[in-house]
């Protein structure tokens, strides 16, 4: 068991990751750019393709209000949180399951995901934030096309 101060950063961080999914979920993207620092590295590339890249919170804001609010619903439960701390940065891994919901006429109107997420996190004036995400995603079901669909690319 660590010491009180790590109890308090380590539910801080778990709280900094949730909230990326939960604002990315609940579309409050006046708070989303609060959970990540002034420099955030996203790598997708394992259910993407294509290559990590590095964006100020104000541009995936812009991405993710794009792209994710073009399904009709989404939904990330990030779980299983195990946090590694040393002094003003972390590393948070967690598992995740993702829904995206969006009405196809050519195929079904699911795309599920699930796999893990490393979070790379920095303490800023007090405060944990996301400064990279990497997701790994082992499996998928349903429709796929859904995201070309989302991204207006099909």
């Amino acid at each position: 068991m660590g010491r009180m101060s790590d109890t308090a950063d380590r539910l801080a961080i778990i709280e900094a990751c949730t909230r990326m999914a939960w604002y990315a979920d609940q579309r409050e993207l006046n708070r989303l750019g609060e959970v990540f620092a002034d420099s955030v590295t996203l790598d997708f590339t394992s259910s993407h393709g294509g290559v990590p890249v590095t964006l100020t919170p104000a541009q995936i804001v812009e991405v993710w209000a794009g792209l994710l609010g073009a399904f009709d619903a989404t939904h990330h439960l990030v779980t299983n949180h195990l946090v590694t701390l040393e002094g003003d940065s972390a590393v948070c891994a967690a598992a995740f399951h993702a829904t995206h919901r969006l009405s196809d006429p050519s195929g079904g109107p699911l795309w599920t995901q699930g796999g893990t997420y490393q979070f790379d996190l920095v303490r800023v004036e007090g405060v944990w934030k996301i400064a990279g995400v990497v997701m790994a995603a082992t499996w998928a079901d349903g429709n796929r096309n859904l995201m070309s669909l989302a991204a207006g690319t099909r």
